[in-house]
C-alpha cells in the first residue's frame, strides 16, 4: 500500500526515541500497517531496532517473547524438556492466515495490539495464562494478562504511548497438556472459532475461545470439567458475533463442538509422567 500521508521514518534504539510525535506511529513488522491506508498517520517509528531478544529464559521455567519477535521465529522454536504445551506454539500460529513471507515479518507483539478477534498470537497467549509486559510514557511500566489486555475485535487498554515490551510465558503452563482446533468457513479463510485447552500439573483446566467472541473468552475449572458444564458455559458466554465469515450462532454451536474435542483428548492423557 502506498502510504501517501506518511513523510517521515525513525528507527528507535533507545527508550526515550519511543516518545511519539503527533501523527507517529509505532511498527515492527508492519504486515498490517502497510496493507491498507493509514489516512491518520504522518510518520512511522520502527521499533525493530530496539535490540532486545527474540527469546528470553525466565527464572520459573517461563518464556519471555520480544513484542518484536517474528511470529516465525516462535513457531519454529525447539521443543524443551518437560514443555508439553510446545506443540501449541506452532498450532496456534498456523491460525493467522498468513504466507512463509508474513510469518516471518509479522512480529508476535503486533499480532497482540491490533488486537482482532481472531488474532493467532491472542488465541496463544490466552492459551497459556501469558502476561503483557507494557512500557509506559515518560518511564515505569505496568503488566496485564493479555486475555484481558484485548478487549474487543480491533481494540485493547494500552493508552497513548504505551509500548508493548514484552510477553511472559509462565513455566507452570509451558509444562502443562494442552489441546487446540480451529475452524474457518473456507478451506483458506480466517479463522471463525479457535479453542484451546490446558490441564496444569495441579490437575486445574483452562479453555480458552478467540475469533468466535470479540474478545477472549477464558473458562476456568478446578479440574476437568464434564461435557455438559462445559458446554453450558460456552453456550452462555458473551461476545459471540456475525460477520461475513460466520453468524454467532454458529460460532457458538462449533466452539462447544471444539472443546469438547478437547475435553476429550486430554481426559484421555492423564498426565503420566509428571
Amino acid at each position: 500500500m502506498d502510504l501517501n500521508t506518511v513523510t517521515s521514518y525513525r528507527l528507535a534504539r533507545t527508550r526515550a526515541d519511543l516518545a511519539l510525535t503527533p501523527g507517529e506511529r509505532i511498527v515492527a513488522g508492519g504486515t498490517w500497517f502497510f496493507s491498507e491506508p493509514q489516512v491518520d498517520a504522518s510518520g512511522v517509528v520502527d521499533i525493530t531496532g530496539m535490540g532486545w531478544s527474540d527469546i528470553e529464559d525466565l527464572p520459573d521455567g517461563g518464556l519471555r517473547v520480544a513484542a518484536t519477535c517474528p511470529i516465525a521465529t516462535l513457531a519454529s522454536l525447539p521443543e524443551r524438556p518437560g514443555w508439553r504445551a510446545h506443540p501449541l506454539f506452532f498450532q496456534c500460529a498456523t491460525a493467522l492466515l498468513a504466507s512463509f513471507k508474513i510469518w516471518n515479518v509479522a512480529t508476535v507483539g503486533g499480532n497482540i495490539c491490533r488486537s482482532f478477534a481472531a488474532a493467532s498470537m491472542v488465541s496463544l497467549a490466552v492459551a497459556l495464562d501469558a502476561e503483557a509486559l507494557i512500557w509506559c510514557p515518560g518511564g515505569g511500566e505496568r503488566r496485564v494478562p493479555v486475555a484481558e489486555l484485548v478487549t474487543g475485535n480491533g481494540t485493547n487498554t494500552l493508552a497513548p504511548g504505551e509500548v508493548l515490551r514484552a510477553i511472559d510465558f509462565p513455566g507452570h503452563a509451558l509444562r502443562a497438556r494442552t489441546g487446540m482446533r480451529k475452524i474457518a468457513l473456507a478451506e483458506l479463510g480466517r479463522s471463525g472459532a479457535v479453542v484451546t485447552g490446558r490441564v496444569d500439573e495441579d490437575g486445574t483446566a483452562l479453555f480458552g475461545i478467540t475469533a468466535a467472541t470479540g474478545w477472549p473468552t477464558v473458562l476456568r475449572y478446578p479440574m476437568l470439567p464434564d461435557a455438559e458444564v462445559l458446554r453450558a458455559d460456552i453456550d452462555s458466554a458473551p461476545g459471540y458475533y456475525t460477520d461475513p465469515l460466520g453468524s454467532a450462532d454458529w460460532r457458538r454451536a462449533v466452539s462447544a463442538v471444539l472443546a469438547d474435542e478437547i475435553r476429550a483428548e486430554l481426559a484421555a492423557d492423564p498426565g503420566r509422567g509428571w
